[in-house]
């Protein structure tokens, strides 16, 4: 029989992707019966508070910074923790944690290590720019 007549379906993957799956957590995490901003709340806390670190950067910039970096390490607390956090899944939790918290713990790191007087002086770090710049 030709590929016409058999029954068992085909192993090759469709030329049109017509769906994507939600990622793990995708779901609203509140139900419908509540307003669209408030069932994305937990993408709107990050949101939110990487926009008030942006605009204390104006005056203070570790202090703006410090604010960033700790609403994307809340972001990864969040995904840690809740069963469904919204559009603020992006990938599988394990992705998204690992994403949020190296990027809010970098960003963190650099606000406590930014001159003048730095609050965080780590001696390796000095040796990697002496090693790069080639003095």
């Amino acid at each position: 029989m030709g590929a016409e007549g058999s029954s068992r379906p085909s192993r090759r993957f469709p030329s049109v992707t017509r769906d994507t799956a939600r990622p793990a957590g995708g779901q609203r995490a509140m139900g419908a019966y509540h307003a669209a901003p408030y069932r994305q709340w937990p993408l709107l806390a990050v949101c939110c508070g990487v926009l008030i670190g942006l605009l204390v950067t104006v005056a203070e910039f570790r202090a703006g910074t410090l604010i960033i970096g700790v609403s994307l390490l809340g972001g990864a607390v969040m995904r840690w923790l809740m069963p469904s956090v919204g559009m603020l899944a992006v990938r599988s939790p394990y992705t998204d944690m690992v994403t949020y918290g190296v990027l809010g713990l970098s960003i963190v790191l650099l606000a406590m290590m930014a001159q003048p007087n730095p609050w965080l002086n780590l001696p390796i770090l000095e040796k990697i720019v002496h090693f790069v710049v080639g003095r």
